[in-house]
């Protein structure tokens, strides 16, 4: 069917228009909600109980690191070998001096954002080494696509932070892709972001980098990267792991302890005995943080995903993620720690009504729950290991929608209306009262991707189904992308940094 070009610069011309109210979005959203838990005293008792018995009797693991085992010994832990046991209590009290609000600086710093107390931050998917869109499909991620996403994100008001490996560029060597992505997120996007965690060198090269665009004194004084420990589940952490753990506390950069469990096979089936096992991992490793550096910033993490006990593949958008998600929040507030959780989950492996329902359950239990940065909130397919390109313009409209909702219901007295109800008579319309011309624009969420139009309308601009016209929201937003302001001394001492780093990293030295 033929498009009618003037009904389809209509709609570019709506979507022009949302596009740059979202652009001067709030660089965070305070929730005026009340939260859901589905725990209660009674079982949070059980849980913190459990926990202690796991860290006293059973212990957690630190490997590959004398120092850290004698830090912990020197302290009063228990060790033997590479395992650290707790006594009660001991743990709970060396995390009272993290802070339990803080905020992460971005390089623009009209775009810095709260971690913890009502704020709730969304922020893109993590890890994926594929990529996917409706013309080229399912295919091995690159730096371009790096770029591009970061670019996207930049743009897309409802996302607050440009994330860490929002794909893994894997045409660049591994020892080197650090340096392409902490440059991208500083030159193409000045949003925070994340830091590298899979080699101790690469942590501090991300805050020498940091250092760079944001002065040495500021970054040394203030939290400007917000980066996951996963602990290798059950009741480990890794060398890797720990020794990215040690680098940003040391730094005063913000540590998010985050065990990476998949219910079944790395924890116990139910979300009772995974709780508890979660909070002992967390409980333990952020204690280091403290130990390292009292007030460091470091966060409660998870990543919950059951397996599905048929196939053994992890599920997603699952009643139990959820579940877990809205009793671990109870459990992170009582420590005084924010929290970190995960948003638009789905194992579809394209942008279908499949992805759609999975990421948007999940989402909407991270937002109910209260999690205070919620990851994987844009772009994620295939359980993680691809990011789509039309899949993130879409899931950011969810994000915005999200956000209206959290943002609770305004009773002020302009939102009272009464002046309109003495305007229109008794079964009359309110389409032309004042009220409703003075705040048309704001007064219900409108989302990008949705299509609220008739059939007819529909039709004659294309019948287009919603990741056709996702194709041409990212293509626009590409197209239109421009680089943020960054002083030219600065980008060059950044090439200059990536240029000298690589010369050393090639010649063998880190």
């Amino acid at each position: 069917m033929a498009r009618t070009p003037s009904r389809r610069a209509g709609r570019q011309e709506r979507m022009a228009a949302r596009a740059a109210q979202g652009a001067l979005a709030a660089p965070y959203t305070i929730r005026k909600t009340g939260l859901f838990s589905l725990i209660n005293d009674e079982a949070v008792a059980i849980i913190e109980r459990n926990a202690d018995r796991i860290l006293d009797e059973i212990g957690m693991d630190f490997r590959g690191d004398p120092e850290t085992l004698e830090l912990f010994r020197k302290h009063g832990a228990r060790v033997d070998g590479e395992r650290v046991r707790f006594d009660p209590g001991w743990c709970r009290d060396k995390i009272k001096t993290a802070p339990r609000v803080f905020t992460q600086h971005a390089r623009n710093p009209a775009r810095s954002v709260q971690i913890g107390g009502d704020a709730q931050v969304y922020a893109p998917s993590f890890g994926p080494p594929f990529v996917h869109d409706m013309e080229k499909g399912r295919r091995y991620a690159t730096l371009e696509d790096f770029k591009n996403i970061t670019k996207l994100h930049h743009q897309l008001g409802a996302v607050n932070h440009s994330g860490g490996v929002v794909v893994e560029p894997v045409d660049v060597p591994v020892e080197l892709r650090h340096l392409h992505m902490a440059h991208t997120h500083l030159t193409l996007n000045d949003k925070p972001f994340m830091g590298a965690v899979t080699a101790p060198e690469r942590a501090r090269d991300t805050v020498e980098m940091c250092r760079i665009a944001m002065g040495r004194e500021f970054v040394d004084n203030n939290c400007v990267l917000y980066s996951v420990v996963n602990t290798n589940a059950p009741l480990v952490m890794d060398e890797t792991m720990l020794w990215a753990l040690k680098e940003y506390a040391q730094a005063g950069q913000c540590t998010v302890v985050s065990p990476f469990v998949l219910g079944g096979a790395m924890s116990p089936v139910s979300v009772a005995a995974t709780l508890a096992q979660v909070l002992a991992e967390v409980m333990a490793s952020v204690a280091l943080t403290q130990l390292i550096r009292p007030g460091a910033p470091a966060a409660f993490g998870t990543f919950f995903s059951p397996i599905s006990l048929k196939t053994g593949a992890p599920t997603f958008g699952t009643p139990e993620g959820t579940q877990f998600q809205m009793c671990a929040k109870t459990l992170a507030d009582r420590l005084g720690l924010p929290f970190h959780s995960v948003g638009g989950l789905t194992a579809a492996k394209v942008p279908d009504a499949q992805a759609g329902y999975e990421s948007q359950a999940q989402l909407m239990g991270a937002a109910l729950a209260g999690v205070n940065f919620i990851i994987h909130a844009t772009g994620c397919l295939e359980g993680l290991l691809t990011t789509g390109y039309e899949k993130i313009v879409m899931d950011a409209d969810r994000c915005s929608a999200m956000q209206r909702f959290i943002g609770g219901v305004d009773f002020s007295e302009a939102a009272q209306a009464m002046d309109a109800f003495f305007e229109v008579e008794p079964g009359g319309h309110f389409l032309g009262a004042q009220h409703t011309q003075d705040n048309y624009q704001t007064a219900f969420w409108m989302g990008d991707m949705s299509d609220n139009g008739t059939y007819e309308q529909w039709a004659a601009e294309g019948a287009e189904w919603q990741h056709e016209r996702a194709s041409a929201r990212v293509k626009q937003l590409l197209n239109d992308y421009e680089h943020p302001a960054m002083d030219d001394s600065i980008r060059a001492a950044l090439d200059d940094f990536v240029a000298r780093r690589t010369k050393e990293i090639k010649g063998g030295h880190t």
